[in-house]
């Protein structure tokens, strides 16, 4: 089945103005996402990884991607379609609490 790369983006402020039903909702749209074998973790602040020509390894704490909205999570879901995978992402919290989520398709190699 194909899977898909999701990215939530959302903030705190998002969050707190966000109705309880709604979040209580989005959070069990998450725990059946993780019952259909979805991985699922909450971002952390990342590293940037270079090795120009393979001639050493450079790190650089920090995101290289800026966003209006921090990234809040990532997760790897598996649906028949992208139209499929939207649906299931469209409930969570990120989706719900005034954040977005990107839905990318994953071409395996």
């Amino acid at each position: 089945m194909p899977k898909f790369v999701t990215i939530g983006y959302g903030d705190r402020a998002g969050y707190d103005r966000t109705a309880r039903e709604v979040l209580e909702a989005a959070h069990a749209a998450d725990a059946g996402l993780k019952q259909r074998g979805a991985v699922m973790g909450i971002a952390r602040t990342p590293v940037q990884v270079r090795n120009p020509d393979g001639a050493g390894v450079a790190v650089q704490e920090g995101p290289f991607l800026r966003s209006a909205l921090p990234v809040a999570g990532f997760a790897i879901v598996e649906a028949a379609s992208l139209e499929e995978a939207v649906a299931l992402v469209s409930g969570v919290p990120c989706a719900v609490a005034h954040g977005v989520v990107e839905v990318w398709p994953l071409e395996e190699t």
